[in-house]
């Protein structure tokens, strides 16, 4: 059986609370700049969590030439599609010159109603019209338009991952998941065994999501799963911090392209990085809680790790470990937190303390079914250029968390030989763990 071709990464797109510009942004990561802020899409005001992450200033305009075909299309829809047209941009792509029966997409998008404003409306036209109290004239014309976005929302998740592919012309395989917070970590994976396997030449793959409504806040409040530190919001996401008491909900996208290395060397891209290896696994222990040994999380890592051919127990040439950068899932629970940091330790044994593993979520918030895409691209920044971004907000040790979170500043390590190797770890609701190996394409 022929062995399998390498697959790299030739761009990258996102959308996220702090812009949308990929070397902007990454320089704000670097800061510890915050996207934290009061809710301004609904009033918050009575909700027990009154802040998150929100994208500002947005408007689909500025990257793309033609919005009408997404006229009706949810706000996670716009940013997926803002995200591939920076990605596309980036990996010089260009329709005429795609097979596009080659050319395909996995996403992780949709889930729940995206826009809870029409959803709402919509329904609450529904409602009138069944009790008679408007004309059907008057109601048609308040409940249609509304109805049409309720479609576009709820009725069908894969619909963010069809206005992409309509867009660009991806007319190969196509694909999305609903992981929730795995989703585009896992989205992202079946892209590379998809091309790996030699069914596309060419992926889109990653995520998008918004959840920052009433129903959605709700929801996790519910959960018990938010931050309420209401009077200190700046600082509420604290990750791996002993007084840690929730994620803060974020919203936004990441889109990479991903092909493999022949296909992007006959067009002449430009290669960013490599994805080595990825690994899945399911806790299949209970829908709410992660499993307390983190055996899915060190099952997924060493999948992934195997796949790439790294030994984590065992260093490189030049005395470090092998892998030289941990993008945490890290989303400042107090569960998820340990429990992330027992597996890691599960994985690297005495090596573990030695290797940057930090969470970015302590400045963007959790993105839900972006993070896992942003995040990776963040591993992609950290190759390239020799920093790793910090984890902000960490004042007071955990002794259930010792290893090395970079804390509160970004680290440069370009005195000690760079960064070659990262490797990036989303967790989701349900037991979903989803692991990705990326490293520095070297010819």
């Amino acid at each position: 059986m022929p062995s399998a071709p390498p697959v790299v990464i030739t761009g990258m797109g996102w959308v996220t609370p702090l812009g949308s510009d990929v070397d902007s942004v990454w320089a704000k990561l670097l800061s510890g700049a915050s996207g934290i802020a009061p809710v301004t899409r609904f009033d918050a005001t009575t909700f027990a969590t009154n802040f998150a992450s929100e994208v500002k200033n947005f408007d689909l305009r500025h990257f793309l030439g033609d919005v009408a075909p997404h006229a009706m299309a949810s706000i996670g829809t716009q940013y997926a599609l803002a995200a591939a047209a920076q990605a596309w941009k980036q990996a010089g792509l260009a329709r005429a010159k795609l097979n596009g029966r080659r050319f395909g997409i996995y996403l992780g998008s949709g889930e729940g109603p995206l826009d809870y404003t029409n959803f709402n409306a919509a329904n609450i036209a529904g409602w009138k019209a069944d009790t008679r109290t408007v004309d059907g004239a008057a109601w048609a014309a308040r409940a249609l338009p509304a109805m049409t976005v309720e479609a576009e929302t709820e009725q069908e998740p894969n619909l963010t991952m069809s206005h992409v592919a309509a867009e660009f012309g991806c007319r190969g395989p196509a694909f999305n998941c609903m992981t929730a917070c795995a989703a585009s970590t896992q989205a992202i994976g079946e892209a590379f065994e998809i091309i790996r396997r030699g069914d596309a030449d060419i992926m889109f793959a990653g995520g998008s999501h918004s959840m920052i409504h009433m129903l959605g806040m709700t929801g996790f409040i519910r959960l018990t799963a938010m931050s309420q530190r209401r009077d200190d919001y700046a600082h509420a996401a604290r990750p791996f911090d002993q007084t840690r008491e929730g994620f803060v909900m974020g919203e936004g996208a990441g889109m990479l392209v991903i092909e493999t290395l022949d296909h992007a060397m006959a067009r002449g891209a430009t290669i960013l990085a490599e994805i080595a290896g990825y690994g899945s696994s399911a806790d299949a222990f209970r829908i709410t809680d992660i499993q307390p040994e983190g055996k899915g999380a060190i099952a997924a890592m060493n999948q992934a790790l195997r796949q790439a051919g790294i030994s984590p127990r065992e260093t490189g040439a030049d005395g470090r470990p092998q892998v030289h950068y941990i993008s945490a899932h890290g989303t400042g629970t107090k569960e998820n937190d340990k429990i992330e940091t027992a597996a890691v330790k599960g994985v690297f044994g005495s090596l573990a303390p030695k290797v940057p593993f930090s969470s970015v979520k302590s400045m963007l918030g959790h993105l839900i079914q972006a993070a896992g895409a942003v995040e990776l691209m963040t591993c992609v920044k950290a190759i390239q250029s020799g920093f790793v971004p910090p984890t902000m907000n960490l004042k007071t040790p955990d002794p259930e968390c010792d290893l090395d979170y970079v804390p509160n500043a970004a680290r440069d390590l370009r005195t000690q030989g760079g960064v070659d190797v990262c490797l990036s770890n989303s967790f989701g609701f349900g037991g979903q763990n989803d692991t990705i190996v990326v490293r520095r394409w070297k010819p």
